[in-house]
């Protein structure tokens, strides 16, 4: 394992064991609903199964569809001030 998996990794446990992954989950949550991010994820979740017609649709299906714009669609404002939140826990609990 490389320096920066070695490091990537402490940083995930600290923020487990400190419950701070949770609160942050639960941050991005409220304010993907607050943007209407989930309402549009939604939407297109419909409109793929709409196009796919008859045919059956996995959760994987979805998963695989929606994914990239998911992702590409989270405002950067959100980003910014996840990542802020990230870096100031971060910094304070570094040892």
């Amino acid at each position: 394992m490389n320096r920066e998996s070695r490091m990537r990794t402490t940083m995930n446990q600290k923020l487990i064991e400190m419950g701070e992954r949770e609160r942050l989950k639960e941050f991005l949550g409220v304010k993907l609903n607050e943007c209407g991010w989930k309402d549009q994820m939604k939407a297109h979740c419909k409109e793929f199964i709409k196009e796919k017609g008859w045919e059956p649709v996995t959760v994987e299906d979805l998963v695989v569809e929606i994914t990239p714009k998911g992702r590409a669609s989270v405002p950067d404002s959100v980003k910014k001030e996840l990542l802020h939140r990230i870096r100031a826990f971060l910094a304070q609990n570094a040892n």
